[in-house]
């Protein structure tokens, strides 16, 4: 079973309630229609809401410093923030957001209220990439994280490995460079190095720094010197530039669906989208929160 039909499978299962605060969007309101119909997941509404002023204590749970009135004023002012204190609240399971609505807010909205996940200091993302043939990726930072320092980077190895591992049941991770492991030198990679030198103690199944054609292609990692190698399912790139570039590459010269991004690190799913996001495309990423959360 692949994993997008095991996604659908275990989110049928489960009938979880998720917020779509851009219902107003056709795509949004088309894949509400889809989720409900084929009893994927319940949509729900922002108009299913509290008032605002019973959102304030997740606020301030999430954000001490606050004042009562910042806290009233972002809840009043901003429906994402609503939504997503909606699923802080435990009202839905999860918020889809993101069709018309730039990351940075959905990101905000999450940090403000839902929180961070214990242990984690920062949020990150990834796409899923499915592939002609069914073979599937997780792609990360593809949205969130600009130039990730070495701690940064191993945030991101970390979270993507536990997303992959709910939805693939295996995680073989890649962190990506121009060289592989001590062939080349220069700052990038450096940064690199200091990420696999943060993960030393970590159980994860991991190899870097690595070229693209070594994290994919099991006769190239040899020849490199990554014995074992080459048969990797998380790429983790450098910078939001390569990761970014890279999977709109696979979109557009391989014929990839790129479903997401997902958010990571949250205390509670937030999924983002992209604005370019079809229905389709949301109904795949509701589905797939739904199965991550499950997991």
């Amino acid at each position: 079973m692949s994993v997008l039909a095991h996604a659908y499978e275990t989110a049928r299962a489960r009938k979880a309630r998720v917020v779509l605060p851009e219902m107003d969007d056709a795509r949004v309101q088309e894949a509400a229609d889809v989720l409900a119909r084929e009893g994927l997941a319940e949509p729900v509404t922002l108009e299913s809401a509290q008032s605002p002023e019973n959102y304030v204590d997740v606020v301030l749970k999430a954000k001490p410093k606050l004042s009562l009135e910042d806290a009233m004023g972002l809840l009043t002012s901003d429906p994402m923030m609503r939504a997503a204190a909606m699923v802080a609240k435990g009202e839905v399971d999860a918020m889809v957001a993101g069709a018309a609505t730039a990351t940075s807010r959905v990101i905000r909205s999450a940090i403000y209220t839902v929180g961070m996940a214990p242990g984690v200091s920062r949020a990150s993302s990834f796409f899923l990439l499915r592939f002609p043939g069914e073979k599937y990726f997780v792609f990360a930072d593809c949205a969130v994280n600009l130039a990730p320092d070495a701690e940064t980077l191993a945030a991101i190895a970390r979270a993507s490995a536990a997303s992959a591992n709910a939805l693939m049941g295996e995680a073989r991770v890649a962190l990506l460079s121009y060289s592989t492991l001590e062939s080349g030198a220069g700052p990038s990679v450096d940064v690199v190095r200091e990420a696999m030198a943060l993960l030393k103690g970590d159980a994860l199944n991991i190899t870097g720094p690595c070229q693209a054609d070594a994290a994919l292609n099991p006769l190239i990692a040899t020849r490199k010197g990554i014995h074992g190698g080459g048969h990797s399912n998380v790429l983790v790139f450098p910078s939001l530039d390569a990761g970014n570039i890279a999977y709109k590459l696979c979109q557009e010269l391989a014929g990839a669906q790129a479903i997401g991004p997902f958010l990571q690190g949250f205390a509670k799913p937030i999924c983002d989208l992209s604005r370019g996001a079809t229905a389709q495309d949301i109904v795949d990423s509701t589905v797939l929160t739904v199965a991550m959360a499950a997991g």
